[in-house]
């Protein structure tokens, strides 16, 4: 049987990784998809980059600076768009479809803003969009949802799925250094980019939390639609906190259902440092995800990189070339669910989520300041876990008053703070951060 032919747009780390991945185990993916997979053009965004990229791959692939060409050009099967963000990669993605050409993606900026439009497109040209290496690297965990956890009702997913967030934080904590410190060190080291703001400000973990979301619940893609904090203002001083409490502090991705809505939601976590995702370090990723059947399972590995993304992009091509002549109506849906049975469950705003809190309050150190706060929390009917006093680095004659509170809605958190914060006894502004049992 005829090779499949692959059009590859953008050879940078992933790119070559899966050009070299396709290369090295041709044998095995050949049995395993039931003919070959061949890398027919290379395609860059400039005649000069193309040249580049010719000396990579050698003479037996052509390499062309317009992907216009590689997308229109009648013998590609499919298109593998590893260029990155929105433009051109949507126009292009677009027109493959447009072209009846299936395609494989690892752009999860792209999906989460426009996958609703790709994947409707994708359905109607009968076409396959596949795109397990935009979420957590080399971890099969789009695979899990859509088809190894089909036969259950998730219940919640939560996940350390940016790598260079989860560098920083454990090099925060096990060295005690300050955020601005361990990003330099992250910088030079590579784990972080000169302009790291997608990554530190949650923005690349919400972008995959979206897509998770959406097949987890039969729902639309919709970040627009979700709560997004980074890491940037947090201090060694909570983390070192959080520990002597027994928690550990983690960028996580949460997405839980509710009777009212769907939680969707990225921001620092504190864990116990008993669970499994807590003791996740360095660059590596970590999903957890609650169902009903097979209850808490645990997805872990590297979350990035040229070979564990080309990996999951490797994989996508071997199940598209298995797919290539099925009854398009006979696939697994792009999103898990069939089209008709998509809901329009609301993503819930951050005022109605319901979550636990950590509080830091820096305090003067008199008597009758703790009575009054944990009085106005009792008026806003909001229950204490466990207190915690030290004294503060911020000067004498005041203390770190640390709480932890029970569940709560985030609103009534917001409108408690807001009285404490008024009192004259609280000397700075308060720390607010989000407790989650995972249990």
């Amino acid at each position: 049987m005829k090779a499949i032919q692959v059009g590859l747009i953008g050879l940078g780390t992933v790119g070559a990784g899966t050009f070299h991945v396709l290369q090295r185990n041709q044998a095995e993916i050949r049995g395993r998809a039931g003919r070959g997979i061949e890398i027919a053009m290379v395609a860059a965004r400039s005649a000069e980059r193309a040249k580049a990229y010719q000396a990579q791959v050698g003479d037996g692939v052509p390499c062309i600076g317009d992907p216009q060409q590689l997308v229109d050009n009648p013998d590609i099967d499919i298109v593998v768009e590893l260029i990155g963000g929105i433009e051109p990669a949507r126009s292009l993605v677009l027109k493959a479809i447009a072209n009846g050409k299936h395609v494989v993606t690892a752009n999860k900026a792209l999906l989460a803003l426009h996958g609703t439009e790709i994947f409707e497109a994708a359905r109607e040209k009968g076409v396959v969009v596949a795109f397990e290496g935009a979420v957590a690297g080399g971890i099969p965990i789009i695979k899990a949802l859509r088809e190894g956890l089909t036969a259950n009702r998730i219940e919640w997913i939560a996940g350390i799925i940016n790598g260079t967030t989860n560098f920083i934080l454990s090099e925060m904590r096990g060295k005690g250094l300050d955020f601005g410190v361990v990003l330099k060190e992250a910088q030079r080291l590579g784990y972080a980019e000169s302009d790291p703001t997608f990554d530190i400000e949650g923005v690349d973990a919400a972008h995959k939390l979206t897509i998770m979301s959406a097949i987890a619940f039969g729902v639309p893609v919709q970040f627009d639609k979700a709560h997004v904090e980074g890491i940037s203002a947090l201090q060694a001083t909570d983390i070192k906190y959080a520990e002597q409490l027994g928690y550990r502090i983690k960028l996580l991705g949460i997405t839980r259902r509710r009777d009212n809505g769907i939680e969707l939601r990225v921001h620092p976590t504190l864990i116990p440092s008993t669970r499994l995702i807590a003791n996740v370090e360095g660059a590596m990723n970590a999903v957890v995800v609650q169902a009903d059947a097979v209850g808490t399972t645990l997805y872990y590995g590297k979350g990035a990189g040229a070979e564990p993304t080309a990996s999951a992009v490797v994989a996508d091509l071997v199940d598209v070339t298995r797919l290539h002549t099925a009854d398009p109506d006979h696939r697994v849906p792009h999103l898990a669910f069939q089209p008709d049975a998509m809901s329009n469950t609301p993503i819930l705003p951050m005022a109605d989520v319901q979550t636990a809190f950590y509080l830091r309050l820096v305090v003067a150190d008199q008597a009758g300041v703790l009575s009054r706060i944990t009085t106005i929390l009792a008026e806003h009917d909001i229950s204490i876990d466990a207190v915690l006093q030290r004294e503060s680095a911020e000067g004498e004659r005041q203390t770190d008053l640390i709480i932890l509170t029970h569940d709560t809605v985030e609103g009534r958190m917001n409108e408690a703070l807001a009285k404490m914060q008024g009192l004259p006894t609280v000397l700075a502004p308060i720390v607010k951060l989000r407790k989650e049992e995972l249990a």
